[in-house]
């Protein structure tokens, strides 16, 4: 199951308490105040982990407490220190406090970490408070509460490429292909229902990460169909790769469902729209797919890539295209 949106519930540590004692040593006849200070409570720390797809661990756990400080004891000692707790959570998790409406961080990079809740101070002992006019304290400072804090957590996907299309236009089919994802495939609409990511791999070392998501159809930015809960996984995807079925299985026109998906791209994010895009013409091996391929070249100036997916046809071309049109845009990358 794939989960990109949660809430869960995080607390510091409590601080220990200071300790109250005195010296008791055979000899020495006026011992004076020895308590020491307690420990800091643990703190709750976020971290970003490449190897976590899915914010599904939340579903079944929603409540996380580092532990709290121990607290002092005599011979001046100070009380042990809480341990943090470390959650890890997907690499593209936007950390919210719930309550206040505030974004904490965007964890988009690998080791990225926040601390969401402080672990409260430890309380000091009783030799802190001793004085040239109070020698002998019998007090001591309890420890701190620690931090307490709702968070939403909201996933967006970190991909180079971001495929998008009508349903059964031959994404998922598309990212099976060439990459080692398990992107599920289907002659019915909607067959994906989560977005998956896939890495393509191509001859002389070279890679990018492939994001497919659900199909998008009319009215999708206003929650239609799968709707725009997926819309924003490709806000991230420095490119887009529109897929366009030369041969749709509803018997509309190819030329018509190019126009559909790029007006659900501008009403979604005119930011999204003006992204590079790549169109590829799928399905390029069935039948009366060339009236569909000329249309869609007669309305779209930029180039367009034949491809089948399901034969492979076209598609080593297009993979070198794409790498060469992510290297264009980021040098370094």
């Amino acid at each position: 199951m794939f989960i990109d949106r949660t809430t869960i519930h995080v607390r510091g540590g409590d601080g220990g308490n200071g300790c109250v004692s005195f010296r008791r040593e055979k000899y020495v006849p006026r011992g004076g105040p020895d308590g020491g200070d307690g420990g800091d409570g643990g703190s709750v720390i976020i971290i970003a982990d490449e190897s976590i797809e899915t914010l599904l661990d939340f579903s079944r756990r929603t409540h996380f407490a580092a532990k709290n400080g121990r607290p002092g004891t005599s011979k001046k000692k100070t009380g042990a220190r809480g341990p943090d707790i470390i959650i890890k959570v997907p690499l593209g998790t936007i950390v919210a406090d719930k309550n206040i409406g505030l974004t904490l961080r965007d964890l988009d990079r690998r080791d990225l970490a926040i601390t969401v809740a402080d672990g409260g101070k430890g309380g000091r002992g009783n030799t802190r408070f001793a004085t040239s006019t109070m020698q002998a304290p019998r007090y001591a400072e309890d420890g701190e509460p620690g931090q307490e804090r709702t968070l939403e957590f909201e996933l967006k996907l970190i991909a180079d490429v971001g495929l998008v299309g009508r349903p059964n236009a031959g994404k998922s089919t598309l990212l099976n292909k060439v990459s080692h994802a398990h992107s599920k495939v289907g002659d019915y609409p909607f067959t994906t229902r989560h977005p998956y990511l896939g890495i393509v791999e191509l001859p002389g070392y070279r890679r990018f990460v492939m994001a497919d998501i659900p199909g998008l159809i009319e009215g999708s930015h206003r929650g239609a169909g799968m709707g725009d809960e997926f819309l924003r996984h490709i806000e991230r995807t420095r490119l887009i790769l529109h897929i366009v079925d030369l041969v749709p299985y509803d018997g509309t026109a190819p030329v018509d469902n190019y126009r559909q998906i790029r007006r659900e791209l501008e009403l979604y994010s005119p930011d999204l729209a003006q992204r590079p895009t790549v169109l590829a013409a799928n399905k390029q091996d069935l039948p009366g797919s060339d009236a569909g391929l000329e249309a869609i070249r007669g309305e779209v100036p930029a180039e367009v890539f034949p491809i089948s997916a399901v034969t492979g046809e076209g598609v080593p071309g297009l993979m070198d295209h794409l790498h060469l049109k992510l290297k264009e845009a980021d040098p370094t990358g």
